[in-house]
């Protein structure tokens, strides 16, 4: 079994010699002694980064590099590095000295014990207050939409199996809800308390912004997990919800107007004048919509032609008289390329 350590980077010329060398020698002293290789993928530094990862290249035949034209992200960073490693087992970290290489063993332990996913936990974490706050907010308010018990979603020290990023397309900033994404897709999903380490070199590249970033994709997270292949069971709810209310309203406004002209009131109910009346064109209106993008949406989804299967194969049986193993998974959870035949699929699942 090979072990592949993915680093993306941007800015942290000063620490990556000594990265290498530690997880060098966790590797050396670890008595399984697993073949290692370390993929550092450059998001467009300009510090000499990239400098310096040629210079460890050479010194080291486990080290390689990728080195982007300019920055496009961390999710595309690991997107690029979960595509150019050959490990059965990927573990990926950060570049700034505060992920521990020491707990790269116990996150394979933890791999072993028949998980797929190992997602570290910064438990006493070494940060600013204006980091460690707005995290603790957002990890709660995931942990309540995804129901996935994690302490800590974004902490970049986690471990998977080759399959797992197989079936994961990162895209944004989709780093953040990995674990969320393999859950989803049925994978088991662990967690284990991880040290850190408080920065040495360099600054954080993660400001306010992320903040209002990390809902918004949030919310697609939540979307693509549940509603991906049924999006008019959300589009379609809301929208009749709302055709409903307004359905509603318009029928007690209109008996108003007809009960008060019936008994003669002095005062008759004039419908231009209530903005009830209004509110519940607008819920019409609104409902209307919502259900036509929800019909839309449907289009897409039964008329795509490259798109992952709604469901992942664990493990099959062998079949008798052919050479293929029962574990063989690999041309079932790839991408649909005939729309005809997945659309009846996705009609039969739903």
């Amino acid at each position: 079994m090979m072990l592949s350590v993915v680093i993306p980077l941007l800015n942290e010329r000063d620490s990556l010699e000594e990265l290498v060398v530690k997880i060098l020698d966790v590797n050396r002293s670890d008595r399984k002694q697993t073949p290692l290789e370390i993929l550092f993928i450059d998001d467009g530094s300009i510090d000499g980064s990239w400098g310096v990862i040629e210079k460890l290249a050479r010194k080291h035949p486990e080290v390689r590099g990728i080195r982007f034209r300019r920055n496009f992200g961390k999710a595309a960073a690991l997107s690029a590095g979960f595509a150019n490693t050959r490990g059965e087992v990927l573990v990926t970290m950060d570049a700034d000295l505060q992920d521990d290489p020491n707990e790269i063993p116990r996150l394979l332990s933890k791999l072993d014990e028949g998980f797929d996913v190992v997602s570290g936990w910064k438990q006493t974490r070494h940060d600013p207050w204006h980091k460690r706050w707005p995290s603790l907010v957002f990890n709660s308010i995931l942990r309540s939409f995804t129901k996935l018990q994690l302490h800590d979603f974004n902490c970049g020290l986690k471990a998977y199996r080759r399959e797992v990023v197989g079936e994961i397309d990162l895209f944004g900033e989709m780093h953040r809800f990995i674990p969320v994404l393999a859950a989803a897709r049925g994978f088991r999903v662990a967690e284990l308390p991880v040290r850190h380490h408080a920065r040495i070199h360099g600054a954080s590249k993660y400001g306010w912004s992320r903040i209002p970033k990390g809902f918004m994709d949030l919310l697609t997270v939540v979307f693509l997990t549940r509603f991906r292949y049924r999006p008019q069971h959300l589009l379609g709810g809301l929208g009749g919800a709302a055709c409903a209310l307004g359905a509603v309203l318009l029928v007690v406004l209109s008996a108003a107007w007809i009960w008060t002209r019936a008994f003669q009131y002095e005062q008759p109910i004039h419908l231009h004048e209530r903005a009830l009346f209004y509110f519940a064109i607008l819920l019409l209106l609104i409902g209307l919509q919502l259900l036509g993008v929800g019909l839309l949406a449907e289009l897409v989804v039964a008329n795509a032609t490259l798109r992952r299967m709604p469901y992942s194969v664990a493990v099959t049986t062998p079949i008798i008289g052919t050479n293929q193993p029962a574990n063989d998974t690999s041309n079932m959870n790839q991408r649909w390329n005939h729309p005809t035949t997945h659309g009846a699929a996705d009609e039969k699942s739903n």
